[in-house]
């Protein structure tokens, strides 16, 4: 789902904004910056323009249908419609309300188009069967019913066009975000547009990233309609959505006298019988983030397989269970094991056991270096979430939602991903943790409650394997000296973006680990590049 992005601030952030937010920006920028709300709307819409010629081509002879709405949404598309007929397109307006309701800058906007258009292009709330035959034929239809400032299901008259423009074939853009959803949650209120593309205004909005929004938006693009960045840094926004821009600068740089000691060496703590994969996909997603050496702890059983995945990496033989497992037998070493790495990365493929989780309870408060908490050491520590605070720096924690869900208990992964950034914000905000909550459109946040969400990856990610590779590569950055906050937001950005780029040779559908590994040297060099 590429992206634009939003106007970023003086230090490269884009920030991701409620309705209530723009609202207010939108009313600042008219009152302070004197800009008329006339020429913003005429702005969105040429920007709205702009998008639709580049992703669907020329118009002329097209047969477009533009549904408008009441307030300044329904004005955008007044605009969106005078412009493409200035462009050949056949144009037909939609007007869901009488002209007497409409805004005052939409009402404008209504009379510059009605100048240009003939009687029978406009239909003022024609019924459910006009709509179908008006859409049937239609080459494009555009959605400029409700914009972002609903706030409860949708109703009539809107329910009925929605329903048209999903039915219809027609390539659909929503102006702004798709009529229906919710523009903080994502939530669908009842019904909702179905977009192929929605080209939102002023700033990136919360809700085209989250929840029920991440399948129904389509490709996403934004149209800077003149906001000063002043406004948006003033409001101290905590939601900021990665991008190329913002990684890039993050990324450790390589100097000419560097050597393998210079970037840090990873320790991996994981495997158990069956799981023997785990640790060799962490190790090499650290290995392929640019960490110079990286040993991975695992018990003695495994070991043989282990080693013969894997040539770039030290192993350790860890005493174990009887079950096979990572235990109590193994603290004395590991303790020692510890102890001069740069970062550590404990838990895939680790396996849950009452031994497995009195030693990570115990280990962990002792250990020095930054850690990475994944997988099994999620399952084990359900019922210990206190060790997370005593640890001598906050751990990064890696879950998705089912081992979200599990770490909770009072939640379902269902409710997880109703609610993702609130879940994700409350637990790293009370356990002292940086929390990247994996899954579609990845949301990363830290103890001071600030969020990330990262937008590259795709369907073909959700397979065996990914998780782990995450981890090493997180634990890679880690061990080169980034901060954690920063080691989470590259490693989750890189990762996707490997992901996306393995699965242009692959496919979605064949793409496994091992494919987003060979692609991780191709995503950081183009995440570097300008």
């Amino acid at each position: 789902m590429p992206s634009s992005q939003s106007p970023p601030s003086s230090n490269g952030t884009t920030w991701l904004v409620t309705p209530d937010q723009m609202r207010a920006l939108d009313h600042r920028t008219i009152e302070e910056a004197k800009i008329p709300g006339v020429s913003l709307m005429e702005r969105a819409g040429t920007g709205v323009v702009a998008h639709l010629l580049q992703y669907y081509g020329p118009l002329n002879g097209k047969h477009v249908v533009v549904f408008c709405g009441k307030g300044n949404n329904g004005g955008d598309g007044f605009v969106v419609a005078r412009l493409i007929q200035s462009k050949g397109a056949l144009v037909q307006v939609i007007l869901l309300t009488p002209y007497q309701e409409l805004s005052k800058d939409a009402k404008t906007m209504y009379r510059r188009f009605k100048k240009k258009a003939q009687p029978s292009q406009i239909l003022l709330q024609p019924h459910a069967e006009k709509l179908q035959a008006v859409t049937l034929n239609a080459h494009l239809v555009i959605d400029a019913l409700l914009g972002t400032g609903l706030s409860s299901s949708v109703r009539a008259p809107y329910i009925a066009p929605i329903e048209s423009m999903n039915a219809s074939h027609a390539y659909t853009v929503a102006v702004d975000i798709p009529s229906g959803l919710d523009g903080k949650t994502g939530a669908i209120f009842g019904t909702a547009i179905k977009a192929d593309l929605t080209v939102t205004l002023g700033c990136q909005k919360v809700g085209l990233y989250v929840g029920d929004a991440i399948d129904q938006v389509g490709h996403i693009e934004l149209v800077d309609i003149g906001i000063p960045h002043t406004f948006v840094n003033e409001m101290h926004p905590h939601t900021q959505l990665l991008t190329q821009q913002s990684i890039r600068s993050l990324i450790p740089l390589r100097s000419a006298s560097s050597h393998k000691g210079t970037f840090g060496h990873v320790g991996i703590i994981a495997g158990s019988p069956g799981k023997a994969g785990a640790p060799a996909l962490t190790a090499l997603g650290a290995l392929r983030s640019g960490t110079g050496l990286v040993t991975v702890a695992t018990p003695a059983t495994i070991l043989p397989i282990v080693e013969s995945k894997l040539l770039e990496v030290m192993t350790l033989a860890l005493p174990e269970t009887l079950e096979h497992l990572i235990g109590m037998e193994a603290r004395p070493v590991l303790i020692q094991f510890c102890q001069n790495k740069s970062a550590l990365a404990f838990g895939p493929g680790m396996g849950v056991s009452s031994s497995t989780t009195k030693l990570l309870s115990h280990l962990l408060p002792q250990t020095e270096a930054p850690c990475v908490l994944d997988a099994d050491a999620l399952n084990n520590l359900t019922s210990n979430l206190e060790v997370f605070s005593t640890m001598k720096s906050p751990p990064i924690l890696t879950p998705h939602p089912g081992e979200m869900a599990r770490l909770l208990k009072t939640h379902s992964p269902k409710t997880i991903n109703e609610d993702r950034i609130s879940v994700a914000k409350t637990f790293a905000t009370q356990h002292r943790v940086i929390l990247v909550l994996k899954g579609a459109n990845t949301v990363i946040a830290n103890p001071q409650g600030q969020i990330a969400i990262c937008p590259t990856g795709n369907p073909g990610m959700a397979s065996a394997g990914m998780g782990d590779v995450l981890t090493g590569m997180i634990a890679g950055l880690l061990a080169q000296g980034l901060p954690a906050w920063d080691a989470a937001r590259v490693g989750v950005y890189v990762h996707g973006l490997a992901g996306d780029l393995a699965a242009l040779s692959t496919g979605e559908t064949s793409l496994i680990a091992s494919d987003l590994i060979s692609a991780i040297p191709q995503a950081l060099s183009k995440t570097l590049s300008k």
